[in-house]
């Protein structure tokens, strides 16, 4: 019988928990996540409310549903925004070289250069702090490692023997590329966006933490932790459970990421076999 690893296993049980969470906050949860109820006040965990309610009486179970679909659809849009669009560059970039790879390079060196969340913030304060400008920030600042990362791999395989016959047989720059290199660039593409998620999901949550995340009454995990500060000494649920589930969503995407890396890179595998 065929074994899997625990990375793997274990990766895609805690990932799958968290996408279950944020399609049901999407189409169900037990109480309206932002409806007060001033007679349910920092009430403790209990079978009306499994997570226990906050300063207003809202429903922590139900702000974890809705939080985690707010988290899950920013950090799926940011990493396909950076994907797209650094994977474009970067095969440009490497398979053209010259004067256009300099001065790409040159560009993405100076996004490399400044702090991801500083970054983040800075282009905040110009695009506002919305879900909109949260994604385009993140996937402009994870866009960077995407192009180095692509670039690196076709600079591997633009002298490769069947690159080359694509030149010979007449087909175009734009079909070499697309039918050739892209396909190769899956993998370490495949990796990288899984990591990429995670840190999509923090930076997300830091930045709800700051104010500069999605506006409440919405809830978002970082926000519910940022309004629990006051209450630490009575209710503490209130900054567990928030707590436990972003841990709980990084530790499965980087487990899975680590099994996927495993699975899709040659020298891993010939490891693990």
């Amino acid at each position: 019988m065929r074994t899997y690893p625990p990375n793997l296993v274990i990766g895609l049980a805690l990932t799958g928990i968290i996408v279950v969470m944020a399609v049901l906050g999407v189409v169900w949860t037990p109480y309206d996540p932002v409806a007060m109820n001033f007679t349910a006040r920092l009430a403790p965990p209990s079978w009306s409310h499994w997570l226990g309610t906050d300063e207003f009486g809202r429903d922590q179970l139900s702000r974890l549903m809705t939080g985690a679909a707010a988290s899950v659809k920013i950090s799926v849009l940011t990493v396909t925004l950076a994907i797209s669009a650094g994977t474009a560059i970067g095969i440009v970039s490497g398979f053209l070289r010259g004067w256009s790879d300099r001065i790409i390079m040159s560009l993405n060196d100076v996004l490399l250069a400044f702090p991801g969340l500083l970054f983040a913030l800075g282009l905040l304060a110009v695009l506002g702090a919305n879900e909109t400008g949260i994604i385009l920030a993140l996937g402009l600042v994870y866009m960077s490692s995407v192009v180095r990362v692509v670039r690196g791999t076709v600079l591997s395989l633009r002298e490769r023997e069947f690159v080359e016959a694509s030149h010979v047989m007449g087909n175009s720059l734009g079909y070499t590329m697309r039918r050739h290199i892209l396909p190769n660039c899956i993998a370490p593409l495949t990796v990288l966006a899984t990591s990429m998620c995670g840190w999509a999901l923090l930076a997300e949550s830091a930045l709800s933490f700051l104010g500069l995340g999605v506006a409440p009454p919405a809830p978002t995990w970082g926000n519910m932790l940022a309004g629990s500060r006051a209450f630490l000494d009575q209710a503490v649920w209130l900054v567990t459970f928030p707590g436990l589930t972003i841990s709980m969503a990084l530790l499965g995407i980087n487990l899975l990421g680590d099994a996927l890396r495993d699975r899709l890179d040659p020298r891993m595998r010939r490891r693990v076999l």
